[in-house]
């Protein structure tokens, strides 16, 4: 599924990723653990403008975003979505939704993202919570390799990135896949093809949101 990276490259994003996280049990899904930033650590505090001059994406990774922490309290609270079954974990970031998916006793469980820094952090994850996994740095967009579930937490916050995953998540989930989406009320969210499984009111930081608590949604395509 994914290149080997040199040895220099792979150590150095792991040793950049614990030098700026801690082990932390997000608030909604406590019983998961992942190296995230807080305020205790530099990265928190640095702009994007900051981050891609010293070379370093936007750190999504390093965070539990309110639509991951929905989608996987889901998931966990109603393994039945997942259990037995191959997975998808798009834009997989730190890996909580994919983890939540392993605990909940899927099959085969695939955690992608471009971001070349998501695969450590999910490497280091993945082992904290003692699950096992694959990770794909393949822009899986317009791909369909027969997964029998597809997650998506936190997507549609960019119009032009949902433009592009509307039609693909449409045609999954209409040749029969269970395409589940976490939201807390991004704008670009696709309601009209949305069904709402469940709302969460999810607590998150006024550093990466505008409330200390979203209300997040999980939602199946039509």
């Amino acid at each position: 599924m994914t290149a080997p990276r040199p040895a220099s490259q792979s150590s150095d994003r792991t040793a950049f990723i614990l030098a700026n996280t801690a082990f932390v049990a997000p608030p909604h899904v406590p019983e998961i653990t992942l190296r995230l930033a807080d305020e205790a650590h530099d990265l928190w505090h640095r702009t994007e403008e900051e981050l891609e001059a010293i070379g370093l994406p936007p750190p999504f990774w390093a965070f539990a975003w309110a639509g991951g922490q929905g989608l996987a309290r889901y998931v966990l609270d109603h393994p039945e979505t997942v259990a037995g079954k191959t997975v998808l974990d798009f834009a997989t970031g730190c890996g909580l939704v994919a983890i939540a998916a392993a605990k909940a006793g899927a099959a085969d469980v695939i955690a992608s993202d471009i971001d070349p820094f998501c695969e450590a952090a999910v490497v280091l994850n993945t082992a904290a919570n003692g699950v096992v996994l694959r990770f794909s740095d393949a822009d899986m967009v317009g791909s369909d390799e027969g997964w029998d579930v597809v997650l998506a937490g936190d997507v549609f916050y960019d119009r032009a990135f949902a433009d592009r995953l509307i039609p693909w998540l449409s045609a999954l989930a209409a040749r029969g896949a269970t395409v589940l989406v976490g939201d807390p009320g991004r704008s670009y969210l696709p309601k009209e093809r949305l069904g709402a499984l469940a709302a969460y009111e999810v607590p998150v930081t006024r550093a990466l949101e505008d409330a200390e608590v979203k209300r997040t949604t999980v939602w199946r395509f039509h």
